[in-house]
């Protein structure tokens, strides 16, 4: 059966399907642009964040050299008049908050087993597979014990704290890496967070250009060289 225009339904349809998957086609570059756009813009935000948050160097007059936080004496002076005596901090501490430290204290333990097997596994297996490796220092900051208005505890506490997050970045970044070389697929539902290495991944279910690009993705590390 033909129609007007002398073609038969097969071939209508057979048009009509073409145009439809262009257009599916189509929409799918328009979104992974506007995706890759949005997500160079929130790197650029956390740039700016960054930036902005070091201008407080001036404000609360301090200087970071060698990695070493420096204070005017003035300053640090002013700060230890704010030092809460050993003493007094027990004292004033809540019962239900020195019956939970060991729990928090427990979790020392399997935090730095994972610290040093995910470690090993990035200085053993990173070279081979032409990965940069995640340099620690970048996440892992111990800057809180040169406040002078914390006493021995708090700055235990900050350490622990900025040991624990900052080891969670620098895992995150890790695994960031691996899954772009081994799995540099976006998901298909949306998840809470994205880390570093998402904008380069390949959408979900574009099976064509998965094998086309594959071997081009895992190795598109150049930004962090």
């Amino acid at each position: 059966m033909r129609n007007q225009f002398g073609l038969s339904v097969e071939s209508f349809r057979s048009i009509a399907s073409r145009l439809d998957n262009t257009h599916l086609s189509h929409t799918g570059i328009v979104m992974t642009t506007k995706l890759e756009t949005l997500l160079d813009k929130l790197k650029d935000l956390e740039s700016e964040m960054v930036e902005e948050l070091q201008k407080q160097e001036e404000e609360f007059s301090y200087a970071i050299h060698k990695r070493r936080v420096e204070f005017e004496e003035n300053v640090i002076i002013r700060h230890k008049k704010y030092a809460k005596r050993l003493l007094n901090y027990l004292k004033d501490a809540q019962l239900k908050h020195i019956l939970s430290a060991p729990f928090i204290w427990i979790c020392i333990i399997p935090v730095l087993l994972v610290d040093v097997t995910v470690t090993l596994y990035q200085w053993v297996c990173f070279p081979i597979y032409g990965i940069p490796k995640v340099q620690r220092q970048d996440y892992i900051v111990f800057d809180r014990r040169y406040l002078q208005y914390l006493n021995i505890i708090e700055k235990i506490n900050c350490g622990y704290c900025s040991y624990f997050n900052g080891l969670i970045g620098y895992l995150q970044e890790i695994g960031a890496r691996t899954e772009q070389f081994w799995c540099p697929i976006k998901h298909a539902r949306r998840i809470k967070t994205l880390h570093s290495r998402y904008q380069k991944f390949i959408n979900y279910g574009d099976a064509e250009k998965y094998r086309a690009q594959i071997e081009t993705i895992r190795r598109d590390f150049k930004d962090l060289k």
